[in-house]
């Protein structure tokens, strides 16, 4: 008899962590990055979901994608009585940090097929150069 589990998908997923076996990826939203000379691509698994239902924002060097979506599959006899009744809503968010030098223009984003796919441009991190001051010495 199957039975509904407010831990998950089995009752001892969160109470047995053994060392050899590990934890179990979480599967929304599973991202693939490859590094290019220029580039990284970013293709991000969404299925599901509709180009309408994402968002991208970048704030303070992180790139953060979100979707949210709700469905609902009503369907009704001739007599309008239902036969089944299906509802869904559910939401997904991942953050990568890009680097503060990245601008939301410089970002390309293409989804289809189910996948988001991103090229983000890679930023040379330059270091601050501090001006050297010196203390006047008298004498």
């Amino acid at each position: 008899m199957l039975m509904p589990s407010i831990f998950g998908e089995n009752l001892f997923d969160d109470f047995m962590d053994f060392p050899f076996g590990g934890k179990k990826i979480n599967t929304m939203m599973k991202t693939d990055i490859r590094d290019t000379d220029s580039t990284y691509e970013l293709d991000i698994d969404m299925p599901g979901f509709k180009k309408e239902d994402i968002k991208a924002q970048l704030k303070d060097g992180y790139l953060t994608i979100s979707a949210s979506t709700s469905a609902n599959n009503d369907e009704q006899d001739k007599d309008g009585r239902y036969i089944r009744r299906e509802r869904y809503a559910g939401s997904c968010s991942r953050s990568f940090y890009v680097g503060e030098g990245v601008k939301e223009e410089e970002i390309r984003a293409k989804f289809e097929n189910g996948i988001l796919k991103l090229s983000i441009p890679k930023v040379e991190n330059k270091p601050q150069v501090e001006e050297k001051k010196y203390i006047a010495i008298e004498g």
